[in-house]
């Protein structure tokens, strides 16, 4: 309980420095920011570009829409935006996580697998995201199933995967290889198979990999639900909403900064239901060797 309030509390403390930080630059630099010939080596920050953190707050409060007979509040847009792509993300982090373990698994029960595909999977996170989202949902498209059609929602999901599948891959690779080699050969004295050691000794001592792994995968999940709707135009969440209140920037850019904000607490979520995941296999942390 110890531990949890003092991460609740530095999450907290983060957050309130962040905004001072955010203040005092306003109130040290130029407006007009710093120039030096065509380079600008500092932003500006005057109101248009930097809105003072209480405007940026005042206006989670206001109407989405300004005049309507019943408008919503800008909060309540950013929390549906954000949970529309909550949801997005937590299925492309399982649809990458389940991919990327079972490469990590044949890649270590086969040496020549992962001596073939490691640097495939290495080389594929250089290709960038923005190029491949109009690829995904080219594709997805054209595929129909039973009479069902593709969703935009789809092509969303699978790019989200996409970046949750390498760290993943990875760490499970580098977790199952971990064992120290007398636990392997008491393993081996014992007449225990290749199944039996993986459960009953590589899947524990992986723990201290995954969970990273994990929490790596699920920040990525989120930045590439947040691209990938913005990308391919998918309407409803968090990224689409951060377009439509960029496009009215010019005269109210503090609604731009409300709907960041929701992906910042977005991500902080997702961190914090891995922390959960961290909690519940914390008796294997000692298996690292």
């Amino acid at each position: 309980m110890r531990n949890r309030t003092r991460t609740v509390v530095t999450a907290v403390a983060a957050f309130v420095l962040l905004g001072a930080l955010w203040e005092i630059t306003k109130l040290v630099l130029p407006a007009a920011g710093v120039t030096v010939g065509d380079i600008r080596l500092l932003p500006r920050t005057d109101d248009a570009a930097m809105p003072h953190v209480w405007t940026v707050l005042a206006r989670l409060a206001e109407p989405e829409v300004a005049g309507a007979a019943v408008a919503r509040p800008v909060w309540l847009a950013v929390l549906a935006g954000a949970a529309f792509t909550l949801v997005l993300a937590v299925g492309g982090l399982a649809l990458g996580g389940v991919l990327g373990a079972l490469l990590a698994l044949v890649m270590q029960r086969f040496a020549l697998v992962e001596r073939a595909t490691l640097p495939y999977v290495v080389a594929s996170q250089t290709v960038p995201l923005i190029a491949i989202a109009p690829l995904v949902a080219g594709w997805g498209g054209k595929i129909a199933i039973f009479g069902w059609s593709w969703q935009p929602w789809a092509s969303v999901m699978v790019i989200s995967s996409y970046l949750a599948f390498f760290p993943i891959a990875v760490g499970v690779l580098r977790g199952l290889g971990s064992p120290a080699r007398a636990d392997l050969e008491l393993f081996r004295a014992m007449a225990a198979g290749w199944w039996t050691t993986l459960l009953r000794l590589r899947m524990p001592a992986s723990v201290p990999y995954v969970v990273p792994a994990v929490r790596l995968a699920a920040a990525a999940a989120v930045v590439g639900a947040i691209v990938a709707e913005i990308s391919t135009g998918t309407r409803g969440g968090i990224g689409r909403l951060i377009i439509e209140y960029a496009q009215s920037a010019t005269a109210d850019p503090s609604r731009t900064y409300a709907a960041i904000l929701g992906a910042v607490v977005l991500g902080l979520v997702v961190a914090a239901v891995v922390g959960l995941l961290d909690v519940g296999l914390r008796r294997y942390r000692g298996s690292v060797r």
